[in-house]
């Protein structure tokens, strides 16, 4: 089930990682509201086909760019050239990431650098693109993206826990930096969503049979349950909500 904004038909939404997984969802259910949809992803062949998709199933069609967002100095102008085919960008969603597991030991000076750039430089680049133009027009709403791993503390994810949890503080940080904008920053963060990545990598249905059982919630999460979160947060029926850490989850912590 899905609700209606009425007024996010015809936003500007830019969405990073959105070729797959809950940023594919997320892609097209904004698409589904009537918004100017565009996307960045590093997986071109997966970016061609959503586009596809989703222009055969609802008849218009997002805009896709390939970038490595590990790339930040490519950052500003990939954002700009995205709204110059789109709009003035009033919605940004953060979602690029990769939560590839890797030790302690494993984890030298450059696969360090390398997981944050993945995880958690990028956001803070392309929010501080998009920042100016949000700033001009008096409004905007940048949602970051977090994760439940690091307040689970999950094995083998130090990088990535490390990065998904100063997501959190980077949030409250801008909120506070451009609130007087009339930007709003929030942070999701998701739970066990149960996307093919992490069926085909990590998940048993052993694994997705214990998760369910500790959640208070006793069912699969999906990627579409994010996108309903971030719909709510790119309207204006949350005006109010800035600052804040919305967990998707089904009660799992």
């Amino acid at each position: 089930m899905s609700a209606t904004y009425h007024d996010i038909d015809g936003k500007s939404v830019l969405v990073t990682g959105g070729a797959s997984g809950i940023g594919a969802s997320i892609v097209r259910a904004f698409c589904n509201q009537g918004a100017k949809v565009g996307f960045f992803d590093i997986d071109d062949a997966a970016g061609h086909a959503l586009c596809d998709n989703i222009e055969n199933d609802l008849g218009i069609r997002p805009i896709f760019k390939s970038i490595d967002l590990r790339d930040q100095h490519q950052i500003p102008e990939a954002v700009t050239q995205m709204a110059a085919q789109i709009g003035p960008i009033t919605v940004l969603v953060n979602n690029a990431a990769r939560d590839d597991r890797h030790s302690p030991a494993e984890t030298g000076p450059d696969e360090w650098r390398d997981r944050l750039d993945v995880n958690l430089s990028h956001q803070f680049f392309c929010a501080r693109a998009v920042a100016p133009g949000m700033a001009k027009q008096g409004q905007g709403s940048i949602i970051n993206f977090s994760s439940v791993s690091y307040l689970l503390g999950l094995p083998d994810l130090v990088a990535y826990e490390t990065a998904k949890a100063g997501i959190v503080g980077m949030t409250r940080a801008l909120a506070r930096d451009w609130g007087g904008d009339g930007i709003r920053v929030n942070t999701v963060t998701p739970g066990c969503i149960i996307t093919q990545r992490q069926l085909d990598l990590w998940i048993t249905p052993a694994d997705e049979a214990r998760i369910q059982d500790q959640q208070c919630v006793k069912r699969r999460l999906i990627s579409e349950d994010v996108a309903q979160m971030v719909l709510f947060l790119a309207s204006d029926v949350s005006s109010a909500c800035s600052s804040q850490n919305f967990i998707v989850d089904g009660g799992l912590v």
